[in-house]
């Protein structure tokens, strides 16, 4: 459920096949006192820390900004820290927020202001490397600037949201690109509002925090309200993924419920892709299928041999989910062939060479049926 604030009709949401294009700044510095001290950003749910379920979630950001210590992580990110370090989440947030790439100003109306003339060649020489119109093009997109001209949005996470997924970072994203508003931020289920699992205007987020550190003569120590209070903004209700994790109570909580029937499967094989590297959409209704034929058909070790097949099959062609629906196909169908045959062995009144599945024999009586 959704909350609108400030809805302007002048803004439009994302076009097909053309999401709104976001950076994320994720806060992983915090002293973890509820913890213990505990390195919180590195506590696993699932086999995963949860630093890493975060970046998972956020992985269709232009650009990541880790506010904390560098640290080993399954994706790759730009790494920032407040000053002085542990200064709160104000301040941190300001640091991320400084570290991304900054945006190209937007071009006037009005016609195109006429490139500057090249400087005359001495004769002899060679154009240097990176000057005139095409290398300034060359070293603007170098820096990430011209993939960062339309990035108006920064999503802002906390380290410790282990129900966090893609899906309510693009819901998020979208809702404030179809809004009028400066930023949108999840509820929790007492409906309180959690802005460090938000998206905010880049223009707006700048702006807020330039004036409190004017006001206050620095950012350290202030509490996000101070950030919150001077925006516009709209909310969504989200319990499950503004879920985060303060004490070792949450933490088995969060533990316990990725083992809950409906989310183990693919809380495993989120985990496995990880840990392996691989960033694939894997149809598991298939390949279980596949797994079933297998134990049925032909033996119950041949389930577990029979997917790694598959999954190898696929990697030698392309490694598409279509290369692994192919390969799946494939092998369900030996499967299903082979024990066909395990039928027709078992009934007395099959014959070597018999006909296949579904056939008749001379005579008019179906293989397998008297």
């Amino acid at each position: 459920m959704s909350e609108a604030s400030g809805r302007d009709s002048r803004r439009t949401g994302p076009t097909a096949g053309h999401p709104v294009p976001y950076d994320a700044v994720v806060l992983a510095g915090g002293g973890a006192r509820r913890l213990g001290g505990a390195d919180k950003p590195g506590v696993r749910i699932g086999g995963r820390a949860l630093l890493d379920r975060v970046l998972a979630a956020c992985a269709g950001a232009r650009s990541t900004v880790v506010v904390a210590e560098p640290r080993p992580t399954a994706r790759e990110v730009v790494w920032a820290r407040e000053y002085p370090p542990g200064s709160g989440p104000l301040a941190a947030l300001a640091a991320g927020v400084r570290a991304l790439p900054r945006p190209r100003p937007r071009p006037r109306p009005g016609p195109a202001p006429a490139p500057a003339p090249a400087p005359a060649p001495v004769p002899g020489s060679r154009p240097a490397a990176g000057t005139g119109a095409r290398g300034e093009e060359a070293i603007a997109g170098a820096r990430g600037e011209e993939a960062t001209a339309e990035v108006e949005s920064v999503v802002v996470l906390s380290a410790d949201l282990p129900f966090l997924v893609d899906r309510a970072v693009r819901m998020l994203v979208d809702t404030l690109a179809a809004s009028g508003a400066d930023g949108v931020v999840l509820t929790d289920a007492d409906g309180r509002d959690q802005p460090l699992v938000a998206v905010y205007r880049r223009a707006a987020l700048c702006r807020v925090l330039d004036v409190v550190e004017a006001e206050s003569g620095a950012l350290a120590g202030l509490p996000l309200r101070r950030l919150t209070q001077g925006l516009n903004l709209a909310r969504i209700t989200d319990p499950v993924a503004s879920f985060d994790c303060d004490t070792w109570d949450d933490i088995a909580t969060a533990r316990s419920r990725i083992r809950e029937h409906g989310h183990v499967l693919d809380e495993w094989i989120s985990a496995a892709k990880d840990e392996l590297g691989i960033d694939l959409d894997v149809d598991t209704g298939v390949l279980l299928d596949l797994a079933r034929d297998a134990a049925h058909g032909v033996a119950r070790p041949a389930a577990p041999l029979t997917t790694f097949l598959v999954g190898y099959a696929a990697a030698k062609a392309d490694g598409s989910p279509a290369a692994v629906a192919e390969a799946a196909a494939k092998a369900a169908a030996l499967a299903q062939r082979w024990a066909a045959e395990a039928t027709e062995a078992a009934s007395p009144d099959s014959e070597p060479g018999g006909s296949e599945p579904g056939g008749s024999e001379p005579g008019g009586s179906a293989a397998g049926t008297e």
